[in-house]
């Protein structure tokens, strides 16, 4: 029997609260915490706003717990924009929305940083059931500038490179899940696809836990998605709110993965969707695709969270730990 897992793609919204003591806190501005020199105040909001994030997924029921990513200000890029070899410079639009992150420009080799497993390890102070969060490789390399590298191919591989290093220094986790939303806004052409495949493998590789790439805002070119499964990875991730029909196609015509993530709940509208209806996708899903029977589905929202209010970021969290368990009556 196929299990259900509830989960989330991570890179929460603040609490309100936490939004006010940030803003209270007399010289903080975007970035001050990723400095490397934080203060201990700020710090301590981070902190309790981390505890949080971790007891309303542990109230909500889900199956999988994420850190929260709440220190990202720069959303996916985050993990550049703290390197030592990275410098900060103008604000760029985030995909095709109203965010806005600092321009990661790659002046330097990408040595280890270390920063998302020291936050990783502060998580799993409060779960057993930890989800490690990290941009895939391509979708990092797409949000930069490189000015040190000077070759596309190289800097790709050397941004696969760091990931994977990053990655053996987390504690231990039960899945990681690798966020490739570039995979599809700017997909990559004939060659590239491949060696974004090969960057996939390398992080894949140096994780000691299930590994979901989870593309969203449309559905994979067929090439793309076909190269995709080439890598060492555990479950491909569907994003069913923008493009349903397109992820059974590549599904039925290509084949997938033992496991799957499916994104069931919108991650950038206010409307809630009930248990019933989750579940209902779900359902729908696996009866498109007859001809696979999956170990895994995760259940989850399309696209990370940040988007959101607080308060219906709360309610989506529940609404996928209630749709997990209606399987679990039902059988």
């Amino acid at each position: 029997m196929t299990e259900r897992v509830a989960t989330t793609p991570g890179v929460y919204p603040l609490p309100d609260w936490a939004k006010d003591d940030l803003s209270d806190l007399k010289g903080h501005q975007k970035g001050d915490l990723i400095s490397g020199d934080e203060d201990e105040e700020l710090t301590a909001v981070y902190d309790e706003a981390r505890t949080e994030v971790i007891e309303r997924q542990q109230e909500a029921g889900l199956d999988r717990i994420v850190e929260g990513q709440l220190r990202w200000d720069d959303m996916l890029a985050h993990p550049l924009a703290v390197h030592d070899s990275v410098e900060t410079q103008g604000i760029v639009r985030y995909y095709d929305n109203n965010n806005f992150y600092r321009d990661p420009v790659v002046v330097d080799d990408l040595a280890f940083d270390g920063d998302v497993a020291a936050e990783l390890t502060a998580a799993a102070e409060h779960t057993d059931s930890l989800q490690a969060v990290l941009p895939g490789p391509y979708s990092l390399a797409d949000l930069a500038t490189d000015e040190y590298y000077g070759d596309d191919e190289e800097f790709l591989a050397a941004v696969g490179e760091f990931l994977a290093g990053e990655v053996e220094a987390f504690p231990d986790v039960e899945t990681l899940f690798l966020l490739e939303p570039s995979l599809v806004t700017a997909p990559p052409e004939d060659g590239e696809d491949a060696r974004a495949s090969e960057a996939i493998d390398a992080v894949a590789d140096a994780a000691d836990a299930d590994v979901v790439v989870q593309s969203y805002w449309g559905s994979l070119s067929e090439k793309v998605h076909a190269h995709l499964l080439d890598a060492d990875i555990d479950a491909v991730g569907y994003d069913l709110v923008t493009d349903h029909e397109g992820a059974i196609h590549n599904v039925n015509e290509f084949g997938t993965k033992d496991s799957v993530a499916l994104g069931l709940v919108d991650g950038q509208n206010t409307l809630v969707e009930s248990p019933e209806t989750i579940a209902e996708r779900v359902d729908w899903f696996e009866e498109q695709t007859p001809v696979n029977e999956f170990d895994t589905v995760y259940l989850t929202a399309n696209t990370e969270l940040f988007y959101l209010p607080y308060a219906k970021f709360e309610e989506k969290l529940a609404a996928l730990g209630e749709a997990a368990q209606i399987q679990e009556v039902e059988a």
